[in-house]
């Protein structure tokens, strides 16, 4: 009889793990894809301009599948700036629960204990979702006056410990997970952030080092409040060793540090996403960071007001690569002051159906820094996809501005004659048989869609 009961308990528990892993999967079946502050406003956004973008998104983006407003790092501060934090002297938004609130000079429907339920009613009522950047851990300023936690006995001092702090960032302290009143105090500003109206988490300080009991901790939370919230982990690289673990608990994360406009960044993703690429599952998305492309450094971290220093044939590679790998994409830009050729890049329909609708997606080869992807359309039988990229940093032979990329027909499994679309010009190619050598500048990338023809 014991053992009957154990083994029924085991496939209880078996049936519930797989059902809780398969409903908040469902909640980003394909890479999500929206606007983050952070690249062009830091830590200081306002509301007037979360607004601004997320207006622009709802008239221009949403429908190429654009939808996440995301409000990136320290909206409970008031006097934060560019180029770093204002940490000596922060002027912070805490509760009494010691759970921080948007900062009402920045966001002034904040105001009267509302958060971000009126600006978050705003973004959905544009048909888009509304996301929040969070720091790991409880605030160092909820334990210096010893808060409350809402729903326990206990106090911030009585769950808080100054180990492996954030080295970059010291707003917070680490909970300890088996202190009385650590979930609790997850779950009290989940539930806050689910009665705003949130629909995404971008989680930091979370994935690097490796802190798995608080990613349980998050990951009960979000599930108690009953909401679909996304849960975006940072940053990178998450530790690959923890591949299972982050699977299980997350929609996605990071596997680089902050990404921003140079070449060596951008090149570096390549052996990033060659090394990622096994770990990719529907609905747990790792994540090459977001996309510094457009109108950038307004008041940002790094670098000054600047549209992005990628040229045409990076910001091409970036996207292509991106797409073909399908990690989500979360754009950096200022969206109200978008220019037309970088607008064109994030509306290519058949560019972004790659990132959301293929399978199979693999490394063919990469060779002297020439480097092949290729995919399967997920929904059409008998349709391919390839990416190409020359990622040489100097021509082989001077005043040559491209080079030939050959692929053989045969290594993406395709025998005889086939129909070759450039999907960024939108120009169909001669039939090809055997070899395809298309021809691709220095630092830049083609991408193709391959049918073949019916025999």
């Amino acid at each position: 009889m014991k053992n009957r009961l154990l083994l029924f308990g085991a496939l209880y528990l078996g049936c519930f793990l797989a059902a809780h892993a398969q409903s908040f999967h469902n909640w980003a079946a394909t890479p999500p894809m929206g606007w983050n502050s952070w690249d062009c406003y830091g830590p200081t956004v306002t509301e007037t301009e979360v607004k601004a973008n997320a207006d622009y998104m709802a008239a221009h983006l949403k429908q190429y599948g654009w939808n996440y407003i995301v409000v990136d790092i320290r909206w409970y501060v008031g006097n934060d700036k560019a180029h770093g934090y204002n940490e000596n002297n922060a002027n912070l938004s805490i509760d009494g629960f010691g759970r921080f609130t948007p900062a009402i000079n920045r966001f002034p429907s904040a105001a009267d204990g509302k958060g971000f339920k009126s600006l978050a009613d705003y973004i959905h009522s544009k048909g888009l979702k509304f996301g929040i950047h969070i720091m790991r851990g409880i605030p160092v300023e909820a334990v210096k006056r010893n808060l409350p936690i809402l729903g326990s006995m206990a106090t911030a001092r009585d769950i808080y410990s100054d180990s492996i702090q954030c080295s970059w960032l010291k707003d917070m302290y680490t909970i300890l997970a088996d202190k009385e009143g650590a979930q609790a105090y997850y779950n009290s500003i989940v539930q806050l952030y689910a009665a705003w109206g949130v629909d995404f988490i971008k989680c930091d300080d979370l994935s690097r080092p490796y802190h798995a009991a608080e990613i349980e901790m998050l990951r009960k939370a979000i599930d108690l409040t009953g909401r679909h919230i996304v849960l975006s982990m940072s940053p990178g690289e998450t530790p690959v060793a923890n591949v299972g673990h982050v699977q299980y608990h997350a929609n996605m994360w990071r596997i680089v540090d902050d990404f921003w406009d140079n070449w060596a960044e951008l090149k570096d993703h390549f052996t990033v996403f060659e090394r990622w690429n096994p770990y990719r599952q529907n609905g747990a998305w790792p994540d090459g960071d977001m996309l510094p492309l457009g109108h950038i450094g307004i008041r940002a971290e790094r670098g000054d007001n600047r549209m992005s220093l990628f040229t045409k044939d990076e910001q091409c590679t970036l996207m292509t690569l991106w797409c073909i790998f399908r990690s989500p994409l979360m754009f950096g830009g200022d969206l109200s002051s978008i220019d037309s050729s970088t607008l064109a890049l994030i509306t290519n329909k058949v560019v972004l159906r790659v990132q959301q609708n293929s399978k199979n997606n693999k490394l063919l080869f990469h060779k002297n820094d020439l480097i092949a992807w290729t995919a399967e359309d997920a929904s059409k039988k008998g349709v391919f996809y390839l990416a190409v990229f020359n990622a040489q940093d100097k021509p082989a032979t001077e005043g040559t501005q491209n080079l030939q990329v050959p692929v053989l027909l045969s290594e993406l499994g395709i025998s005889g004659a086939c129909i070759i679309k450039d999907l960024w010009t939108g120009k169909v190619l001669e039939q090809v048989t055997t070899l395809f050598s298309p021809s691709i500048n220095y630092h830049g990338a083609g991408l193709y869609r391959i049918t073949a023809e019916p025999k």
